[in-house]
């Protein structure tokens, strides 16, 4: 076997808006990986902060500086890196989280003894949380996403990814040949873009998951994933792309309505919450043990009783007729 064959480059594209504080040990745990052959594309999401300064001063040849002329957003900076990568094996890391040592080291070795059949290797992480109301399992730490839900090669990759998104981008690597075409990200998603081209991923190629954690993540309170709102969104547009599966999986989509159901709760819309519940319910009876197992006695508080303090939730960024008529309406 050839040296370039047994250490194949790999494309490694860091997205980043105004993370000047966390940026250099993002880059610090690429280049610091025991797997050398690799090119690191920062971009820069047009940041206020100088980043290119801080890229540029920390002269490593394998890093590459490209600066967007307007915001886009983290799935538009993605796709811009993309652009400009050169090799087959493409990975992410995102600008306030670490790559573990000898992440890509292991990834690169399985991914090649695969079949090409297999065009994604991905794990867990570690996930810790920044601020004081962060509170993830019994503490503030977890592994996510869970082990023991692992993707399995022989079972419908689709319909897990649609159940639950086990994609993690900086915990994966790609074959470039084996994914859809670019763009990969939706541009106009407001989060869960990575979800979103997870299922895509999942109908054009099977998956590999291993157990062992190869990131450590960081919950802070500027993260996509604490903006209820934007989530919500984001699920709307997974569901309007995949109704040809959804329309005959009632199970399917009374688990996305008492997904949205908790975001509902959350961001103070007791009453489209219970409507939701409802219908899911009504779709799909076995849908209340699910609703049972995940909140527990939390049910008895999101069906009767007001938030203490709820924030207020624009009609305008998710209309309750949109959130609720949409998975209602799929199955017709």
């Amino acid at each position: 076997m050839s040296a370039d064959a047994a250490q194949p480059l790999v494309s490694v594209i860091l997205p980043t808006y105004n993370r000047a504080a966390t940026l250099p040990a993002a880059i610090a745990s690429v280049l610091g990986q025991s797997y050398t052959n690799l090119e690191l594309i920062v971009v820069d999401d047009a940041s206020p902060q100088d980043i290119r300064a801080l890229v540029e001063a920390i002269g490593d040849p394998r890093l590459r500086y490209v600066r967007r002329p307007a915001n886009g957003g983290a799935g538009a900076a993605r796709n811009t890196g993309l652009e400009h990568v050169r090799a087959e094996l493409i990975a992410f890391q995102d600008s306030d989280d670490l790559w573990l040592p000898g992440k890509l080291e292991r990834q690169v070795r399985t991914i090649t003894a695969l079949p090409p059949a297999i065009g994604v290797v991905t794990a867990p992480k570690i996930l810790y949380g920044r601020d004081a109301a962060f509170s993830f399992g019994p503490g503030k730490v977890a592994i996510a996403p869970d082990p023991a839900g692992r993707l399995e090669p022989g079972e419908d990759q689709v319909r897990h990814l649609l159940r639950q998104n086990r994609i993690s981008l900086q915990n994966t690597l790609f074959r470039r040949a084996s994914c859809p075409p670019a763009p990969w990200f939706d541009p106009l998603a407001p989060a869960n873009e990575d979800w979103e081209f997870a299922i895509r991923l999942a109908r054009q190629t099977r998956i590999h998951e291993d157990i062992e954690p190869v990131a450590l993540g960081f919950i802070s309170p500027d993260s996509i994933s604490r903006n209820t709102r934007k989530e919500c969104r984001g699920v709307l547009r997974i569901v309007s792309r995949n109704k040809d599966i959804l329309a005959g999986e009632p199970a399917l989509r009374a688990h996305f309505l008492l997904h949205l159901a908790r975001q509902m709760r959350a961001v103070g819309r007791p009453k489209l919450a219970r409507r939701m519940i409802i219908e899911s319910v009504r779709i799909y009876p076995p849908s209340l043990f699910e609703l049972l197992a995940v909140m527990g006695r939390r049910l008895t508080r999101l069906l009767y009783r007001q938030p203490k303090a709820a924030p207020a939730y624009s009609a305008a960024s998710a209309p309750a007729s949109t959130l609720r008529d949409s998975l209602a309406q799929t199955g017709r």
